[in-house]
């Protein structure tokens, strides 16, 4: 018989797997970015955005900060890693101008990361008030990655066509969620739950429509709408 704690192990392994898929999403946009030798129009902003999210996702399953979170540990340890080669990849083939902008907004990250930690570590005493502090950074952050395809959602209905939301990105981005909600509610975590619970229903709602409009849409798909979605959708599911 499966206690528990057994299950949701097995649910958060299964999550770290979808989230790795979603991690490893943008990789086509830098294969791009290196062979073309420049960043183009690609925008570093999800890349940054995603750093603080992991950071603090990483702060959150500290055993000194919410214990019995590894798992949530080890994924967003992960994406860490991968945002970080994105960004030194998006560093070294961007203007100048680029550079220092990127530079100077992941410095300030880094600072705002330490700040707070060192806060909740040195003034905040208990398990509960630091998971509590640390939590609604968590959820800030991710429900701004969460809210990105809401762009994208928008676009279909508008052009009544799916050729900007590929289906595989939209599933895994809905299993996902739902996997950490799954997380979430066996032991119940309200931080990580509020944000996952609205990442399962933003995906299902793409399911939905890529139902409703898929047999409108042609074979054909632009390159430009796999950047885009590189660039957007790949960074809207992250633990």
């Amino acid at each position: 018989m499966v206690n528990a704690d057994q299950a949701r192990n097995i649910v958060g392994i299964i999550g770290n797997a979808t989230t790795l898929f979603l991690f490893l999403s943008p990789m086509p946009t830098f294969l791009k970015i290196w062979r073309k030798k420049a960043v183009e129009q690609f925008s570093p902003a999800p890349y940054l955005a995603a750093v603080l999210n992991c950071s603090f996702w990483v702060l959150y399953g500290l055993p000194f900060i919410h214990p019995n979170t590894f798992l949530v540990v080890t994924i967003n340890g992960t994406g860490l890693v991968l945002e970080g080669i994105y960004l030194t990849l998006f560093f070294l083939f961007s203007p100048e101008e680029l550079k220092l902008k990127v530079l100077k907004l992941l410095t300030f990250e880094l600072v705002f990361i330490a700040a707070v930690s060192a806060m909740v570590l040195t003034l905040v005493h208990t398990h509960d008030v630091r998971s509590f502090i640390v939590g609604i950074f968590c959820v800030i952050f991710s429900c701004c990655l969460y809210a990105s395809p809401l762009s994208i959602i928008k676009l279909v209905i508008q052009t009544k066509s799916v050729k900007y939301m590929p289906f595989w990105l939209s599933l895994m981005s809905f299993v996902n969620g739902l996997c950490w909600t799954l997380y979430a509610l066996i032991k119940f975590d309200v931080f990580i739950m509020v944000p996952n619970g609205m990442g399962a229903l933003l995906g299902f709602i793409q399911l939905l429509l890529y139902a409703c409009y898929c047999r409108r849409t042609t074979d054909e798909e632009p390159e430009e709408s796999q950047q885009l979605m590189e660039g957007e959708l790949g960074h809207s599911r992250q633990w």
